[in-house]
C-alpha cells in the first residue's frame, strides 16, 4: 500500500470499507489507468497497425521488440517493473504474440531494422523448444540477412541461474545460442537487468556468466533503473560496474524510474541521479565507462541528463539525445529549466526564447504504414515533453 499515492490508498481503502467485489475490482482499474501501464506511447505510438501483431513494438527504426505469449511471466515479480501490465491478467494490456511467422513477415518487409530485443516478461522463462520457434531459424545465415543482432531481456541471470547451467534443458540452450552465433553469423547479447552489485555475488551466477561466455559465446549487457532505497547510492553503482567488468559483462545504461506504476515510491530526482552517475563513473576505468545515463526512455526516444549548468544567465539542465523516433536529434543537446524537485521529462520547462523543432518536422514512426502528421504531433507531443531543442 506504501507505493500507492495517498488519494489511490484512500481510494482503496474506501472500497474495501464498502466491502462490494465488483466496486473494488472497478476500483483497482480506475488506479491502474492512471498508473500509467504503457508508458512512452507504447500502445499508441509504438505498435504496429496489423491485427496479428499482437507482440511487436517497433520504436527506433534499428529495433523491434518482440513479446512471445508464453514469455509473459517472470522468475519473480519486481515492484518497480514497467512493464507490469503484462503481468495483472487484463489481455487488453498486454502485448503477447505467440506466431512467429508473422514477426518474420514483418522482418521481410523492414530491411531497416538490424535488431530484434526478445523481452517480456522474461524470454528465459521459455523452455528451450519453445525458444526454438523465434531463435533457430537465425540458424540459416540467409533467413532475414539484414538481422544482425539478437537481443534477450533477462533476469534470469541472477534470479534462476541454473537456467544456463543444471537446467534439465540448460544444454540444449546454450547449444542454441552457440549455432545462431556460429553458423547463422548473428550477435547474441544477454540483456541482464542488475541492480546490485550483491546480484553477482553468488557461485551459481557466476558459473552461469561463465557458461554464457565461454560455451554460449553471447556477450552479456547490463541495466538498470536508478531507485530510491534499492541503489540509490554512488558507491553501488560504482562497485556493481566493476564487479561487471571483471565477470566479463558489459555495463550498458542507468536508466532513470519511468513514469509508471510505483514511480512515485522509487523515484529519484534528475539532479540527485545525475550526480550520484557522475560520482559512481568518476573513479572507475574506461572499461567500465560503456555505462550511459542516467537516461529516461520517453515518447521521443532516450534522453540523457548531462548536467547542470548556467545558460543564457539562468540555470538549466543540460540534455542529450542518445536515442529517438528521429534519428536527426540523436546526439542532439537541448536545455531546460532547473528543477530540483524534477523527476521526468514532463516536469521540465524550457528555456525562455527557444522553438520547439517537432513543430515543422514532424516525428516519424518507423512501424506505422503512413507518415505521421502534425495532428498527431499536437495530440502527443506537445503535453508530454515541452522542452526545446537547439
Amino acid at each position: 500500500m506504501d507505493m500507492l499515492t495517498q488519494e489511490h490508498q484512500d481510494l482503496l481503502n474506501n472500497a474495501c470499507d464498502a466491502g462490494d467485489p465488483k466496486e473494488i475490482k472497478a476500483t483497482v482499474e480506475v488506479i491502474r489507468e492512471a498508473l500509467n501501464p504503457h508508458p512512452a506511447g507504447q500502445k499508441t505510438l509504438n505498435a504496429p497497425k496489423k491485427a496479428e501483431l499482437t507482440g511487436v513494438q517497433h520504436k527506433y527504426a534499428e529495433t523491434v521488440l518482440f513479446f512471445a505469449a508464453a514469455a509473459q511471466t517472470c522468475h519473480a515479480y519486481c515492484t518497480y517493473c514497467f512493464r507490469w501490465a503484462q503481468f495483472i491478467g487484463d489481455a487488453d494490456l498486454r502485448f503477447a504474440q505467440k506466431d512467429a511467422d508473422s514477426l518474420f513477415d514483418y522482418l521481410e518487409e523492414h530491411e531497416e531494422v538490424s535488431d530484434i530485443l526478445f523481452t517480456g516478461g522474461d524470454p528465459m522463462i521459455m523452455k528451450t523448444n519453445m525458444l526454438k520457434q523465434y531463435l533457430e531459424p537465425f540458424k540459416d545465415p540467409d533467413h532475414l540477412p539484414h538481422i544482425k543482432n539478437l537481443r534477450i531481456g533477462t533476469r534470469a541471470l541472477t534470479f534462476w541461474p541454473q537456467r544456463f547451467t543444471t537446467d534439465p534443458d540448460a544444454d540444449s540452450l546454450i547449444e542454441l545460442l552457440r549455432d545462431v552465433k556460429e553458423v547463422g553469423g548473428r550477435h547474441i547479447a544477454i540483456m541482464s537487468h542488475l541492480s546490485h552489485y550483491r546480484e553477482l555475488s553468488t557461485k551459481k551466477v557466476q558459473d552461469a556468466i561463465h557458461r554464457l561466455k565461454q560455451e554460449g559465446g553471447v556477450i552479456i549487457r547490463s541495466q538498470s533503473p536508478v531507485m530510491a532505497g534499492i541503489n540509490d547510492d554512488a558507491r553501488v553503482w560504482n562497485k556493481k560496474w566493476k564487479e561487471e567488468v571483471r565477470l566479463g559483462i558489459i555495463p550498458y545504461y542507468m536508466f532513470i524510474a519511468r513514469d509508471t506504476g510505483a514511480q512515485a515510491y522509487f523515484n529519484v530526482p534528475l539532479v540527485r541521479a545525475q550526480k550520484l552517475y557522475s560520482e559512481a563513473i568518476r573513479s572507475t576505468s574506461g572499461l567500465c565507462r560503456t555505462a550511459r545515463g542516467p537516461s529516461m526512455s520517453c515518447t521521443p526516444g532516450k534522453v540523457e541528463v548531462v548536467g547542470v549548468q548556467e545558460v543564457q544567465g539562468t540555470e538549466a539542465f543540460v540534455l542529450r539525445f542518445l536515442q529517438c523516433r528521429d534519428d536527426e536529434w540523436i546526439g542532439k543537446v537541448f536545455f531546460a529549466k532547473f528543477d530540483p524537485k524534477a523527476i521526468w521529462y514532463d516536469d521540465l520547462e524550457p528555456l525562455p526564447g527557444m522553438s520547439l523543432p517537432w513543430e515543422e518536422a514532424g516525428l516519424p514512426r518507423p512501424c506505422v504504414d503512413e507518415p505521421c502528421q502534425v495532428e498527431w504531433m499536437d495530440e502527443f507531443l506537445e503535453p508530454v515533453y515541452p522542452l526545446e531543442v537547439v
